[in-house]
């Protein structure tokens, strides 16, 4: 597919870069030279220099050759008028990053009609609703959702002293009376899909698909305790902040939020229901946090703008026995050193916008017999789960699972069928219209058919 990626900061690198990995051919725009010099030299795209709004620009870039444009400038209204532009010239799908806070869905419900986007990119926005679904299940490292949130896939790790640990694949199924897929496991650099008879070790990270529904009685049945911190500590008062305290508050949490800036905090008091307390000062004063009881916090949340003042104070709350601890982590370098000294809980916005498209991306190419509805990155990139809408002329349908020539390291998780959702086993069989999930290993899947030999 042919890409033009406006703007090539932060946000814009990352999606560069994952879709150079999925092989797009892929042209970036920024009025940067510096940038786009960087752009040049480190990555295989044609990078041109100048305004995405620009008529001229938008021509030498072949915007009229475009199957996706994806617009995210620094400015929410130059993405939205170059999108504007971009389709207008014959962009056949349009992305804007559009970032105000002030719009509510109705607000963007219209700017997506008139300005006839594809969709509309908020990664504050959808940082916050990941750091939500993680803060509601504690045990997890992280939470991955789909067909609706019917199903989840949990990565856990696998602490001294678990209940998983020297426990082969085979044991755990009979101890556990909820049923379930263990799709991946993480040991040191490699990455498995394992057998019955792999046996679980201390310090592996694991990835479990289970029933949403039965979450809490999986983790409870394989001796996890999921207790559910109701108090959650927030370092800083970012927009993501802001979107996170809102859905914390809204949902029965207690919320604090420590921001340095008197004007940030003053505007967040106003904008955040009850349930959320402003404290005026410097998170990154131990006894600040002492007195504002980071003790007896269920949660603890570093969202600064810098990374490395969120990875030293996540170690700190984690030092003072905080059940849950979460830094954001921008730089990929700086979050894989933080998760090898020990800081589990690491979320990056530009990686989850970066994935946000890299699914989408997929779900247009013309593939026979499937879409790409949902897609994540596991195990720091090194494993992929999707989510396919099967078709009729789909090669898979009919034949029990056991007898599909799968490729290695490649696991059907999980088949939901209407209001039904089946963890499978080699007997069932995939259906027209089903949402498969499949996660796979050292293998990029586009299509559902890709899984077989």
């Amino acid at each position: 597919m042919r890409i033009i990626i406006a703007g090539c900061g932060k946000v814009g690198r990352a999606i560069i870069d994952s879709m150079t990995d999925d092989k797009h051919d892929v042209t970036a725009i920024d009025n940067d030279p510096e940038v786009i010099e960087q752009i040049s030299n480190n990555y295989d795209v044609m990078a041109v220099c100048g305004r995405a709004t620009s008529r001229e620009m938008l021509l030498s870039a072949r915007v009229n050759k475009a199957d996706l444009f994806i617009a995210v400038t620094q400015s929410d209204e130059v993405n939205m008028l170059s999108c504007f532009l971009a389709k207008r010239m014959g962009a056949k799908h349009t992305v804007a990053r559009i970032r105000e806070a002030d719009y509510n869905e109705d607000g963007l419900n219209f700017l997506v009609k008139e300005l006839d986007l594809s969709m509309v990119l908020n990664p504050e926005r959808t940082t916050a609703e990941t750091l939500f679904d993680w803060l509601k299940l504690p045990s997890a490292v992280r939470v991955d959702n789909f067909a609706g949130k019917k199903v989840q896939l949990l990565e856990l790790n696998i602490r001294k002293g678990s209940s998983l640990c020297d426990v082969s694949v085979m044991d755990l199924r009979k101890k556990c009376a909820i049923q379930f897929v263990l799709c991946a496991v993480q040991r040191g650099d490699e990455v498995y899909v394992p057998n019955g008879t792999f046996v679980l070790r201390e310090g592996d990270n694991v990835a479990i698909m289970t029933k949403r529904s039965e979450t809490h009685k999986f983790l409870r049945s394989v001796g996890i305790v999921s207790k559910q911190g109701h108090d959650v500590m927030i370092l800083g008062g970012s927009t993501t902040a802001y979107y996170l305290a809102k859905l914390l508050a809204t949902n029965g949490f207690y919320v604090k939020i420590v921001e340095r800036d008197e004007d940030r905090c003053a505007d967040l008091a106003e904008m955040l229901p009850a349930g959320a307390t402003l404290i005026c000062g410097d998170g990154m004063n131990h006894d600040l946090l002492m007195e504002e009881g980071i003790d007896s916090t269920g949660s603890f949340v570093a969202l600064t703008g810098t990374d490395e003042e969120n990875i030293l104070i996540g170690f700190y709350a984690d030092s003072r026995s905080v059940p849950k601890v979460i830094a954001k982590v921008n730089h990929a370098e700086l979050a894989d050193l933080a998760e090898k000294l020990g800081l589990d809980n690491v979320v990056s916005p530009r990686k989850l916008v970066a994935d946000v498209l890299t699914r989408y991306a997929r779900a247009l190419r013309d593939t026979p017999g499937s879409h790409v509805e949902t897609m994540y990155s596991l195990m720091d990139e090194r494993a992929e789960a999707l989510e396919f809408k099967v078709l009729s002329d789909c090669k898979l349908t009919g034949k029990a699972l056991k007898d599909l020539r799968l490729k290695p390291n490649i696991i059907i998780a999980g088949i939901i069928r209407g209001k039904e959702t089946i963890i499978p086993s080699g007997e069932d069989t995939i259906m027209p219209e089903d949402r498969v999930i499949v996660v796979a290993t050292d293998a990029r899947i586009y299509d559902l058919s890709d899984v077989l030999r």
